[in-house]
């Protein structure tokens, strides 16, 4: 069957619930064809396509009849829209012989082959409908307030009748739905039809004696749902088993969805061991602190499993003394899923896009196919876990479409997101080519959080693009955050839009860092005993000291051409200066990063054939990774850190040395660059750009030789924002501002009523 349905007041319209039993009725039957028959051109039709709970059309007739595309492609139907674009003597033309036509307002929205205007009904004057007779076309005016100039004979119901007949289909076989007398076209060719719920009272005394229309109680979708069954489609059966298999509530309050579990496992002699994380993420501890109360909750994460592994776990305990009701829900991924999932596609395609190297990215369907599963996957899991309105807090890009397919399978609960990495701006953004899919489904949030309110504000910059959208609240970023201060600053961020009648709050949360961690390495023993080694090392030498993963965006190759510059242009400081360089190596997976690894390696070797002298390194790179304590170390020693990415979403790496240098007392200089996130949270640090050499030398330069004074005085101030600012607090505000989400959200549905009355 075909179902031809108007969007405004019928098929975007009714109760929630009826809306979500039609659509997936429609999911669950493939042999139901859907056709959009609507009255918005097709631009504004677009966005719907984006929203994952609407279901796809595989039709859209819009214009008023004057368009006609496949669903899928966007692409017209022929001959169809052939014959209508004969038709039309063109925009240009109609506009000339109008303009001197009083009280007409053209409408500004997208349209083609037609006309539209705002106007009363006293505006149809004779020389009117004159010249639109002399144009070959015809006059179409509805609700005492539009009115349109088509090609003659081309309305919805021609258009539908076209199609009908080109895919041959029987007429008793097609339902249109229709609200207004916009629509009664549609019901002039002998189709079944049905005028939902509340439809216009013009439409319904058209259509009064005609045996194949319906005229339904319920508005909207559930009109649609009534004349489902009225007439017969589908069957009883069919009708019964409309509905996909929803997740039946769980029994955790929060669910976290990661791409880590909170523990670390290994394969040892044919078992699985388990053992606390030994790598640096203090984001981990800190998401589990919210269930050290007895809180009931879930995890959600990876679990790499193959067909010979024997039975899987889906459900593991994290810690019963600390977390006695938190636990891991394992999604079963095999080694070539994540290596395609996480390792090829989230860092080949994604990575560069989000931080602007979009031109290194590579974009592969059948790998956005795997992403897709992976995905759906995850927020199955999800679905299972979460107690009824429960908070699902899903992180950062390789979980993108979690919101979409979990918001179809649990409505009732909280979606919060937090994105960890970089968000750019439009321009960017927009080389994706599945960008409306990914937007479409984090509009599915109540909640999104970024590290600072640039990344928020590209966000909606690139939703926007993708769907209309209102903000409906602001805040100024002063003085939390930089305005004009650097490259990634912003004097005011929206906090809330409204998208297709749904509130989405976002907030501006940069990570903080785990300060008792940093604490306690001080503390240890071989960490003192290792930085009174450095101090004897490096007498009368002052220490540059810079730490990034083996990464493009990390401006390393950047970073050791201006240390090159800096030495020729400065040769006062040959001898007396050093860099140390700590690269942490890509997994083997990622062949990405090799001749960036060899171009490094080639410039390291440069710069010390160069300038060493007996007695002195003028760079010392390790092309590996150093244990925490040993880092917290060398922070503590480093006359200069230099953290200079060509963009970054925050960067922890900072926040550590300000952490070691505040604890120690130290005036230690940090050197940022201006295109990482917290740039625009921290004061005292020296900013720099990146992409320019010159001064990359010159700040270099000046924070080797700062008044110690006045870097004593830049360290207490970046110390006190990092102290304050720690990574429970970032963990606390987030899920506050969640809350006050959810409690406004509730605030504005109990407010519905009144305002209906």
């Amino acid at each position: 069957m075909l179902l031809a349905t108007d969007l405004d007041g019928t098929f975007l319209a009714g109760d929630n619930d009826q809306r979500l039993k039609l659509y997936q009725l429609i999911a669950a039957h493939p042999e139901i064809k859907l056709a959009f028959v609507t009255g918005r051109g097709l631009e504004s039709v677009l966005p719907l396509l984006a929203d994952p709970t609407i279901p796809e059309p595989d039709y859209i007739i819009c214009d008023v009849g004057c368009t006609v595309v496949d669903g899928h492609t966007q692409q017209a139907i022929q001959p169809l829209q052939g014959d209508i674009d004969k038709r039309w003597p063109g925009e240009h033309v109609v506009e000339q012989a109008v303009a001197h036509i009083p009280n007409l307002q053209r409408q500004d929205v997208p349209q083609e082959r037609r006309f539209s205007f705002f106007c009363g009904a006293e505006a149809i004057s004779s020389e009117l409908e004159a010249v639109v007779r002399d144009l070959d076309c015809e006059l179409l005016y509805s609700a005492g307030l539009y009115l349109d100039i088509l090609p003659k004979g081309v309305n919805k119901g021609s258009t539908l009748r076209g199609l009908v007949e080109l895919l041959g289909i029987g007429d008793e076989n097609v339902l249109v739905a229709g609200d207004t007398l916009n629509d009664l076209s549609m019901y002039e060719h002998g189709f079944i039809g049905v005028c939902v719920g509340d439809s216009e009272p013009a439409l319904l005394k058209s259509t009064e004696n005609r045996a194949r229309v319906y005229h339904a109680e319920q508005p909207g979708c559930g009109g649609i749902l009534q004349a489902f069954k009225h007439f017969g489609f589908l069957g009883t059966a069919g009708m019964e088993a409309e509905q996909r298999d929803v997740a039946v509530p769980g029994k955790s309050d929060l669910v976290i969805v990661y791409h880590r579990l909170p523990y670390e496992e290994f394969r040892e002699n044919g078992q699985t061991i388990r053992r606390k994380p030994t790598s640096p993420n203090g984001i981990i501890p800190t998401l589990m602190s919210f269930f050290a109360d007895g809180r009931a909750g879930s995890w959600v994460a990876w679990s790499i499993h193959e067909p010979t592994d024997g039975k899987f776990e889906t459900h593991t305990e994290v810690d019963t003394a600390q977390y006695p009701n938190l636990v891991a829900s394992r999604v079963a991924l095999s080694k070539s899923d994540v290596d395609i999932f996480y390792k090829k596609f989230s860092k080949e395609a994604f990575w560069p896009t989000l931080h602007t190297f979009w031109e290194r990215a590579t974009f592969r369907e059948d790998h956005w196919q795997v992403f897709l599963d992976v995905n759906r996957r995850f927020a199955e899991s999800a679905a299972a876990e979460a107690a009824e309105g429960a908070t699902v807090w899903i992180h950062d890009y390789n979980l993108w479409m979690v919101p979409a397919y979990l918001r179809e399978l649990r409505p009732d609960v909280v979606i919060a997101f937090f994105h960890h990495t970089y968000f750019p701006s439009a321009d960017v953004f927009n080389v994706i080519p599945w960008r409306r899919d990914i937007i479409g489904s984090l509009l599915q949030c109540d909640y999104i959080g970024f590290h600072i309110p640039r990344q928020s504000e590209n966000f909606v910059d690139v939703a926007r693009g993708v769907t209309p959208l209102e903000v409906t609240a602001k805040m100024n970023c002063a003085p939390r955050f930089f305005t004009y201060g650097c490259a990634v600053g912003l004097d005011e961020m929206s906090t809330e839009i409204k998208v297709n009648d749904r509130r989405i709050c976002l907030g501006a949360h940069p990570v903080g860092l785990d300060l008792k961690r940093v604490e306690n390495a001080l503390k240890e023993e071989k960490v003192q005993q290792r930085m009174d080694e450095l101090r004897q090392e490096l007498h009368g030498t002052r220490m540059i000291l810079s730490v990034g993963r083996l990464d493009y965006t990390k401006g390393i190759i950047e970073q050791l051409e201006a240390y090159e510059r800096l030495l020729d242009e400065h040769p006062d400081l040959h001898d007396k200066v050093t860099l140390m360089m700590v690269c942490v190596p890509a997994a083997s997976e990622m062949t990405i990063y090799r001749d960036l690894q060899n171009h490094i390696e080639q410039a390291v070797g440069r710069i010390n054939g160069r300038f060493a002298k007996v007695g002195w390194t003028p760079l010392q790179f390790f092309f590996r990774s150093l244990p925490f304590a040993e880092l917290v170390a060398y922070y503590s020693m480093a006359d200069v850190m230099w953290i200079t990415p060509l963009r970054d979403g925050l960067n922890l790496v900072a926040k550590e040395y300000i952490a070691t240098q505040g604890m120690t007392d130290g005036a230690g200089v940090l050197v940022l660059s201006e295109f990482a996130g917290a740039a625009a949270e921290l004061r005292g640090p020296i900013l720099a750009n990146p992409h320019d050499r010159s001064e990359l030398v010159k700040t270099c330069y000046l924070a080797l030789t700062l008044n110690r004074d006045e870097a004593r005085s830049r360290m207490r101030e970046a110390y006190d924002i990092v102290k304050h600012n720690d990574i429970n607090v970032w963990g606390d505000e987030f899920m506050s501002a969640v809350d006050a989400c959810r409690r406004s959200e509730k605030s504005l549905l109990s407010e519905l009523p009144c305002k209906v009355a």
